[in-house]
C-alpha cells in the first residue's frame, strides 16, 4: 500500500490523520504548524510531536517534495526552477523579482490541452494534471530556493500566480485545494487571496465554480482578441465558450472592494494590434471592472508570431486609457531563459 503524502494535505485532514493513528487532532495542527508555517520536512526535527506518534507517521505517511532539476537565472533577476516529479515529469515554476515583492508563477499542469496558436506551452499536449501535493510543494521548495540566492531576490515569496505550465481550472479539484492551504492563516502559508491570481483560457463552467469556492481571489482571463473571428484562430477553447459566453461569466464573478478583472492579452503584429482592435477590446470591456495587462509577443523557434513595434503597443494602449481602461504593457520576465509568458515547455518523458 502506497504511503500518503502530508505534503498538500490540509489542517483538517492532518488533524484527522493524527486521530487515525491514535493521537489527538492537536498533534495534526503541530504537524501542520511543522510544515507549512517553519517550513521543516524532516519528521525526526520536528521534536515537540511524541517519538510514538513520528514512528506511526512515517510508517504511514512521508513528507515529499518536487525535485529541483536546475535553477537558471535571467539577466532581469528572474530564476527558472525546473522541477523532475516523481513519473520523472518535469515542469517549471518562476521566480520573479520586482523591488520588494517577489512573485511565483506556479504551473498546474504536465504540458497543456488547450493549444494556443501563440503559446509553446501549448506545442507539448497535455500530459497530466499536478496533484494538490505537486502544487504546493512547488511554492515550499521555491521559497527555499529564494533564501538560498540569498540577498538578490527580496526574501520570501509575496505573491503568487497560477500562470505557469497548464489551465488551472481544468484541474480544479487540486488547484482549490492548493489554494486554501496557501490562505490558511493559522496552519497554513498565510496568504492573502489578494496575493493570489488565477488565470484562464476562458473555461466558463470553472470561472463559475471557482467563483462558488468562494476563496476570493483575483481572475485573471487570457483574451487575446476582441472579436470571435480573431479569437477562434487563435485559442481553440473560444469554440467551446465564445466571448458572450465568457464576458458573461466574468460579469458574474464576485469581486471584493477595489478588485479588478485582469485580461491578459499578447499583443501579435498584424493579427490583434490595430487601433481598430483595441477599440473593440473597449467596447468588450464595459461595465466591466477591469484591467487590461498588454504582453508583447516572447518569441520561440517555430512560432509564425512576431511582437509588434513599440509605437504600435503604446498607440494600443493609448486608445484604452482614452476610453476610460485601466491599461498597463508588461514585458514578460525571464525571455532570456525561457521562462516569459507562453514560453514554457519542458520534455515530457517517452
Amino acid at each position: 500500500m502506497s504511503s500518503t503524502n502530508l505534503v498538500g494535505l490540509s489542517s483538517s485532514e492532518l488533524q484527522t490523520l493524527a486521530v487515525a493513528l491514535g493521537a489527538s487532532a492537536y498533534r495534526g495542527r503541530q504537524l501542520a504548524t511543522w510544515i507549512y508555517r517553519k517550513g521543516v520536512f524532516d519528521l525526526d526535527v520536528m521534536s515537540d510531536l511524541p517519538r510514538e506518534f513520528r514512528e506511526a507517521l512515517a510508517a504511514q505517511g512521508r513528507i515529499e517534495l518536487p525535485a529541483v532539476d536546475v535553477v537558471t537565472p535571467s539577466l532581469d533577476g528572474s530564476q527558472k526552477i525546473v522541477f523532475r516529479l516523481g513519473d520523472d515529469s518535469r515542469i517549471s515554476s518562476v521566480l520573479m523579482p520586482d523591488d520588494d515583492r517577489l512573485t511565483l508563477c506556479l504551473s498546474t499542469q504536465v504540458g497543456c490541452g488547450f493549444a494556443c496558436a501563440f503559446c509553446l506551452t501549448g506545442t507539448m499536449g497535455l500530459e497530466r494534471n499536478l496533484t494538490t501535493s505537486e502544487i504546493v510543494g512547488q511554492l515550499l521548495v521555491a521559497n527555499r530556493v529564494a533564501a538560498d540566492i540569498g540577498p538578490t531576490l527580496p526574501g520570501r515569496i509575496t505573491h503568487i500566480v497560477f500562470m505557469g505550465m497548464g489551465e488551472p481550472l481544468a484541474n480544479l479539484a487540486s488547484l482549490t485545494s492548493a489554494i486554501r492551504i496557501f490562505t490558511d492563516a493559522k496552519m497554513g502559508l498565510g496568504y492573502s487571496p489578494r496575493r493570489i491570481t488565477v488565470s484562464t483560457v476562458g473555461l466558463v463552467s470553472g470561472i463559475d465554480r471557482l467563483a462558488r469556492a468562494d476563496l476570493k481571489v483575483n481572475l485573471a482571463v487570457s483574451l487575446h482578441a476582441a472579436t470571435d473571428e480573431v479569437r477562434s484562430r487563435l485559442m481553440p477553447v473560444n469554440t467551446s465558450w465564445n466571448l458572450e459566453a465568457l464576458m458573461a461569466a466574468v460579469k458574474r464573478y464576485p469581486l471584493q472592494p477595489r478588485q479588478r478583472i485582469f485580461f491578459e492579452y499578447v499583443m501579435l503584429h498584424e493579427i490583434n494590434d490595430s487601433q481598430q482592435d483595441a477599440r473593440q477590446l473597449a467596447r468588450l470591456l464595459r461595465g466591466i471592472r477591469a484591467k487590461v495587462n498588454l504582453i508583447p509577443f516572447n518569441d520561440w523557434a517555430g512560432s509564425r508570431f512576431h511582437r509588434p513595434p513599440l509605437a504600435t503597443i503604446l498607440k494600443f494602449q493609448s486608445v484604452l486609457l482614452e476610453a476610460g481602461v485601466t491599461t498597463t504593457v508588461r514585458w514578460s520576465k525571464g525571455e532570456d531563459i525561457g521562462a516569459a509568458c507562453g514560453q514554457l515547455k519542458e520534455p515530457v518523458p517517452a
